[in-house]
């Protein structure tokens, strides 16, 4: 049995803006499923984030869209391998031109930092001592 993925799917507003800003922080892009419309940033074997001009992304929706600047739509969160992991990431966020909505959450056995994409998309990025998830 296979490893189970996740594609998440946003609208941006420029997607050349988007591919340097996802680039910047050091991801990688799948030119098989990306084209003048979309990208594919690869996030890890199992989490895609498939950016779409929100034209192609009403491909797909009958819905508004979000915008993600003003109202939150999601929130997504991803784990990293330590706490200095998390910041790099965020820090090379802001440095890109994100924005970090909110200040550190250091729990002690969790720690976590936020970064706004050039969307306005929320990613939350997290640290767990390994022991604390073993009970």
């Amino acid at each position: 049995m296979s490893a189970t993925m996740i594609f998440v799917n946003l609208p941006v507003k420029d997607l050349d803006a988007a591919k340097g800003f996802w680039s910047k922080l050091g991801y990688s892009f799948n030119a098989q499923f990306s084209d003048e419309n979309c990208t594919s940033v690869v996030i890890s074997d199992t989490i895609v984030a498939m950016l779409l001009t929100e034209a192609r992304y009403k491909d797909f929706t009958h819905k508004e869209i979000a915008d993600a600047t003003r109202t939150s739509e999601v929130l997504l969160c991803l784990s990293a391998e330590s706490r200095t992991a998390v910041d790099e990431l965020v820090d090379a966020a802001v440095a890109a031109g994100g924005t970090e909505p909110r200040p550190a959450q250091d729990h002690g056995f969790m720690y976590g930092r936020a970064f706004d994409d050039l969307d306005g998309h929320t990613w939350e990025i997290m640290w767990m001592d390994p022991a604390a998830l073993q009970g």
